[in-house]
């Protein structure tokens, strides 16, 4: 396990500038030296804030989009297209605008797809994705993604990994179907910590005094049973990215003044 560490930003738009242009970054140097890049994006508003954020900014000619690899963390089982889709709401907020390779997106399966209304089903479709795309020097039956993506949200969870839920508890499989979601609506996708963890590295983005007790909780130790964004690391970077609100309850020393 890598110790996690905190950037912690004014406030939540000057998060998702900072994040958008560190993403770049990240992404140009993975092509650079591999000559492509595989990220995981997360909905929510911070999410989607980034993704925002990244369209604006004016370095994003520097990727090459149609060698960048897309996956998700989770998505609400909803019909193609629903507003609710984090797929549907990246469209917009940036996909749409890029030069992407439609091979490489690779959104999770909506409710009306060919699985139908069966989300276990569709989960094990996205797993067998994820295995037929890692490669020998991967870890195990999924990509090592460059980045991967996590918002927190107030009870701590991460994807769809809801605290003491079935999803959080597993270990051997790398995406399951989520069934009684304590948020709307109750049926999702979701990777799982093993999953997760196989990442490069893994951001973990909070914004707003209502993520401020979550982070303090998932930061001060707690089990990733309890509180699964504890469990949410990479295998060679594990980066907090939140704005002063979120670090609101953080003991100043977990970070450096100039952060803030």
């Amino acid at each position: 396990m890598t110790p996690p560490q905190l950037v912690v930003h004014r406030d939540k738009e000057l998060m998702a500038q900072a994040a958008a242009a560190r993403l770049i970054t990240k992404i140009v140097d993975a092509q650079a030296a591999r000559g492509h890049a595989s990220v995981v994006l997360t909905g929510g508003r911070n999410g989607n804030g980034l993704l925002a954020a990244l369209a604006a900014a004016p370095a994003r000619d520097a990727v090459d989009w149609a060698r960048l690899d897309l996956w998700w963390g989770d998505e609400r089982f909803l019909p193609e297209g629903d507003p609710e889709r984090n797929i549907t709401q990246a469209r917009e907020a940036l996909l749409d605008a890029v030069p992407l390779d439609p091979a490489r997106v690779h959104a999770m399966p909506a409710s009306d797809g060919p699985y139908g209304k069966d989300v276990d089903e569709a989960a094990a479709a996205y797993a067998a994705e994820l295995a037929a795309a890692a490669g020998p020097k991967n870890h195990g039956s999924v990509p090592s993604f460059d980045v991967l993506m996590l918002g927190v949200g107030p009870d701590t969870h991460v994807a769809s990994l809801f605290p003491e839920l079935p999803a959080v508890r597993e270990t051997e499989r790398t995406v399951v179907g989520v069934h009684g979601a304590p948020k709307p609506p109750p049926v999702r996708v979701s990777l799982t910590l093993p999953a997760i963890r196989a990442a490069r590295e893994v951001w973990l983005l909070a914004a707003g005094e209502d993520k401020a007790e979550a982070a303090a909780i998932a930061l001060s130790g707690a089990g990733e049973i309890q509180a699964p964004a504890a469990g949410a690391y990479g295998r060679s970077r594990t980066l907090w990215l939140l704005d002063a609100a979120a670090a609101s309850q953080l003991p100043r020393a977990l970070y450096p003044p100039a952060s803030a």
